[in-house]
């Protein structure tokens, strides 16, 4: 299994605190580096100042990736709550399309609307592409309040991004998800046209129905473990409890089974 790295901490308020973690996360790409591990990183633009400055997340990214490029890794900018959707798909798309740094990718949520629109241009673009369902709270008006809805526009977006004309684009897709009803639907469509296992990959929680994570490597898929870590831990899982309640009976319950 392979590893995503993801430091955390968000949302953050002081100039300061967004330079301390873009050097963070540079360490840690170098660590990466030395160590020899099969990883690469995950960060949230609040963590690098968007809040306060986009251009200062902005010039964060172009040195966090800078770094990447040397040490030959890859970063996913993370998708954060709905108002802050367009920011981050405007600087994955200066980042990638004018900068020119081809070591960036970003994450779409299934849970909002807008996504399928969005979706239809980064396949275009050849993108490389976490799809999750969505953990913020968002009013019915931005995203779908069933959760089955939900789960049809993952699966349909999954299908745009495992499509031909996506593959002929380069796109690359990490399917994230420990719901193994839209596993077993990327499977079934990945046979169904003919997609190689190592065309996509599964992402993982750290600790999260470790069971099916070593079943699907046995089968021969491509698993990387999503890992969050550092001491901001606290409002991280804060954060995640206010959101959604019931976050908290999914970890605990597939913990256990895990």
């Amino acid at each position: 299994m392979s590893v995503t790295m993801d430091l955390l901490g968000e949302s953050v308020t002081q100039r300061e605190e967004a330079i301390a973690a873009r050097n963070q996360i540079r360490k840690l790409l170098e660590r990466i580096h030395t160590s020899r591990i099969d990883a690469n990183v995950s960060v949230k633009l609040s963590q690098l100042g968007v809040k306060i400055d986009p251009e200062l997340a902005l010039d964060n990214m172009r040195l966090i990736l800078s770094t990447a490029r040397e040490v030959d890794n890859r970063v996913r900018i993370d998708m954060e709550d709905s108002p802050l959707v367009d920011v981050t798909l405007d600087i994955y798309r200066t980042l990638r399309d004018e900068d020119g740094f081809d070591n960036v990718g970003v994450v779409i949520q299934s849970y909002l609307y807008r996504s399928e629109a969005d979706v239809k241009q980064l396949v275009g673009e050849g993108a490389w592409v976490r799809l999750v369902k969505g953990a913020y709270l968002e009013p019915p008006d931005v995203a779908f309040p069933d959760k089955a809805d939900v789960d049809a526009n993952f699966v349909k977006l999954m299908q745009m991004m495992l499509s031909e004309e996506a593959r002929a684009n380069g796109v690359y897709l990490a399917v994230a998800t420990h719901d193994e009803r839209m596993i077993r639907a990327t499977l079934d469509y990945a046979q169904a046209q003919g997609v190689p296992a190592n065309a996509y990959e599964f992402q993982f929680l750290y600790g999260v129905r470790r069971d099916l994570q070593e079943e699907l490597v046995r089968e021969g898929y491509q698993v990387r473990i999503y890992v969050p870590y550092g001491s901001a831990w606290y409002p991280y899982f804060m954060r995640r409890l206010a959101e959604r309640p019931a976050n908290l009976w999914f970890f605990v319950s597939n913990l256990v089974r895990g």
